[in-house]
């Protein structure tokens, strides 16, 4: 494997960077990972980058033994099997770097349960959830007790809001448990919160900084940011730099390198939040954001002065300097 010597951004001769594209996958987001590889392969300088992609749910076997000729590899898988540590700890096994957190930072922030925990400790506004239990289905009462409506129930384990619902009547809680179920051994059942929804990206390994905000606004249509408005064209807006007030930017920004730390990512991430006035509450974190030239978090590099090539190359950038050490450039 090379160990490159020089800076993405510097110039003079150098070897092209072998780069493995990972996209597709098994999980229920496969659809979304083709789209976002789509969009990056041609977004990588050929003068920079041989690009050779791999499918997990087919080329596992190949990607192990091509592994010796690989100085990189950029993922692009969401959701379980991808996004959740597993991908990451293949990679380290086969000492390919890759951009973005590693087995433990994946792990904790797909797990939506412990990063609301660990968002707690770290004195993060959350908003009040249980876990749901098979038996809850059967007998709503307890969850119904402790939590006021309405409730929003997610796989505690899904992305793009895959199993998600939102309910405003107690009878519809069995319903949406059942849903969730489906998705995840494992659901979270969590108090509504009204407001405008927002998302801050954080760039960068030892010293993260946080991007200009994201406003989400999903159709009328859309009770919330589901998998039709999130991926559906036309179904959804986003305003970059959110129109936000300065206290509540200030705050989003350092909320969001918070659970950047908290959750031990590295690279980078986007947390998701909801702004009621000028209190926030953080929902979850994303540590593979969607990677098409107009997703949220391109949206925010961009408004930050790097267009969608030079975020990649600043991507790989850190996936490279986080397991070479400094000596070596």
């Amino acid at each position: 494997m090379n160990q490159y010597k020089f800076s993405l951004q510097g110039g003079g001769d150098m070897e092209r960077i072998r780069l493995a594209l990972i996209a597709g996958g098994t999980s229920g987001e496969r659809e979304v990972s083709l789209q976002g590889a789509a969009g990056v392969e041609p977004a990588l300088d050929p003068d920079k980058y041989q690009v050779v992609r791999y499918d997990p749910a087919t080329d596992l076997a190949r990607l192990a033994a091509e592994a010796s000729s690989l100085d990189v590899a950029f993922i692009l898988l969401h959701g379980l099997h991808g996004e959740d540590g597993t991908m990451q700890g293949f990679l380290d096994l086969l000492g390919i770097p890759y951009q973005g957190a590693g087995v433990l930072g994946s792990a904790l922030a797909m797990d939506k349960n412990l990063a609301k925990t660990l968002y707690k400790l770290h004195g993060l506004p959350v908003a009040a959830w249980e876990m749901a239990g098979s038996a809850d289905i059967k007998d709503c009462s307890r969850l119904l007790d402790l939590l006021n409506l309405p409730l929003v129930i997610k796989p505690v384990r899904q992305g793009s809001s895959l199993g998600m619902s939102i309910v405003r009547q107690g009878e519809e809680l069995a319903v949406a448990l059942e849903k969730a179920f489906v998705f995840d051994h494992e659901v979270m059942v969590e108090e509504f919160v009204q407001g405008r929804e927002i998302t801050v990206g954080v760039l960068g390994n030892e010293e993260p900084e946080p991007l200009p905000l994201v406003e989400i606004i999903p159709d009328k249509r859309f009770d919330f940011f589901d998998y039709e408005a999130k991926y559906k064209p036309g179904a959804s807006r986003e305003i970059c730099p959110a129109e936000v007030s300065d206290a509540v930017r200030e705050k989003a920004q350092r909320y969001g390198v918070t659970a950047h730390r908290a959750l031990q990512l590295r690279g980078y991430s986007r947390t998701d939040m909801m702004v009621s006035g000028e209190d926030l509450i953080l929902l979850e974190t994303n540590t593979i954001p969607g990677m098409t030239p107009t997703s949220l978090l391109p949206q925010a590099a961009a408004a930050h002065g790097l267009d969608f090539s030079a975020l990649l190359d600043r991507l790989i950038e850190l996936a490279l300097e986080k397991r070479v050490p400094s000596s070596e450039f």
